[in-house]
This record gives structure tokens, sequence and C-alpha cells, in this order.
């Protein structure tokens, strides 16, 4: 009856996270290990960045960002997507005068992993009251820290560490918890096409180019023309006629 009541003491200790000992008379030669991880309240950090692409140049990326500061992305990996207007984009894809927007949401989460050993052995050497040396079935010795006020049952009587004697058949479980912090990064990325140009007012004048030569070339051209007129040819065109003229002349008295 004190046994059972000594246990449920113990297995209350364990509710409690504390690291104890639960020694009995007869008990089973093994070692059992489990392991328990529980999580707290999770916090989240979301940071966005916006920026315009300039300029893409096979898997490398440049992107001008909202304080006007350029970034560089080399070697942009093929499996990397953007969401454009509801459709996955690859590097190849994207053009510039594209908007971009990443969202960075960093999770933290805190845990606790809590460790539960327990293991069969004889007591190797006693520091009461604050450790005992356990030598375990496969001949190793491992060390275990008594909580302060500890006590044990033995053949039906109380006692405290410094009842353990070397050579006794104990069972011992020790709990370990260890907090550790598991971060977690979701990167979503999303964009929109570059807006479309501006079509010209409906009341627009339409101009219309004429091509005209340069007054240079124009006096190039008047240069090149031949020269065909000159005093001589109109005097001698004019004798030519006073002979006719006055052959006529002479013709015509002959006849009469």
């Amino acid at each position: 009856m004190n046994v059972r009541i000594e246990s449920a003491r113990i297995w209350l200790a364990l509710a409690a996270g504390a690291i104890f000992f639960a020694f009995v008379v007869s008990v089973n030669a093994q070692v059992q290990t489990t392991t328990n991880t529980t999580s707290g309240a999770s916090t989240q950090e979301v940071s966005v960045e916006r920026g315009e692409v300039v300029r893409v140049s096979g898997n490398d990326l440049v992107v001008k960002m909202e304080d006007g500061s350029l970034r560089d992305f080399h070697n942009v990996a093929e499996t990397a997507r953007v969401t454009v207007d509801g459709r996955e984009l690859g590097i190849h894809e994207l053009k510039p005068g594209m908007k971009l927007e990443k969202t960075l949401t960093v999770v933290t989460t805190p845990q606790t992993i809590t460790t539960v050993k327990t293991v069969t052995g004889k007591v190797f050497h006693v520091s009461p009251p604050n450790s005992v040396i356990l030598t375990l079935e496969d001949g190793t010795n491992e060390q275990f820290k008594i909580p302060q006020g500890q006590k044990f049952t033995i053949d039906g009587q109380e006692t405290d560490a410094s009842g353990l004697k070397k050579g006794m058949t104990v069972s011992a479980t020790k709990i370990t918890e260890e907090p550790t912090t598991v971060v977690e990064h979701r990167t979503q990325l999303t964009g929109s096409m570059p807006p479309p140009p501006l079509a010209p007012p409906a009341n627009a004048p339409i101009l219309i180019a004429v091509a005209t030569p340069a007054p240079a070339q124009a006096a190039g051209l008047a240069e090149e023309l031949p020269k065909t007129a000159g005093l001589f040819p109109l005097i001698g065109l004019l004798g030519a006629l006073s002979l006719a003229l006055s052959f006529g002349l002479r013709v015509i008295r002959s006849t009469f």
C-alpha cells in the first residue's frame, strides 16, 4: 500500500515537470525513452517590399525599389514563380515595367521538448543528497540528480538518499526539458502588368510631313544645270531671218 502511495506522489511530481527518481525493489531490466513536444503561442512579423522590373537578362533580374535604389537578383531559379493577374510566371516571362510585391512572413513558435527516460540499474555510487550513479544493463554508468527533499521507499521503509547503498537494484526515471524555438519563413511574390500606353485625344491635330530639299541642295542643283542661253546664238538667229527676208523680197520683185 505504501509503495502505491509513493508511486502516486512521484507521478504527480512528473506532471509538475520535476526531475525525480522512483525506486522499487523488483523492476524490469530495460530502458524506455519517450519524447513529447509542446508548442506555445506563435508570433508573426510581416514585411512588404515593392519594386518595378527594370531589366531581365537571362536569369538575372534588376528591380527598382520604392526608395529609388536598384537591386540585382543574380541566377534566379527556374522554379521561382510570381503571381501576375492570376497567372504563375517564371523569370523569362517578366517584362520591364511590371510591378512586383514581395511579402515575407516570419512565424516564431516557442516549443518545449520533454524527454522521459526510465532505466533500471544497480547503485554504483551515492553522493547524498544530490546525485546517484547507476550501473545500467549494458555495463555503463549514468548519473542522476536527486531533487531536494526526495524520499525513497525501500523494503517498505521510507528513506532519503542516504539510505541508498551500493549494489541495490533500483529503477530511476529521468526527465529533461529542452526549450527551443522554431522559425518559419513564408514568402509570397505577386505582381501586375505595366499599364497600356495612353491613346491620343480625338481632337489632337494630325501632322503631315512634307519633304523639301534643303537650301544648300537646291543651290547645288542650280549650279549643276547646263548653260543653254547666250548672246551669240541670238545674233546668229537674227542674221538668218534677215537673209531669208531679203531673199523673199527679191523673188517677189522678179515675179512682178
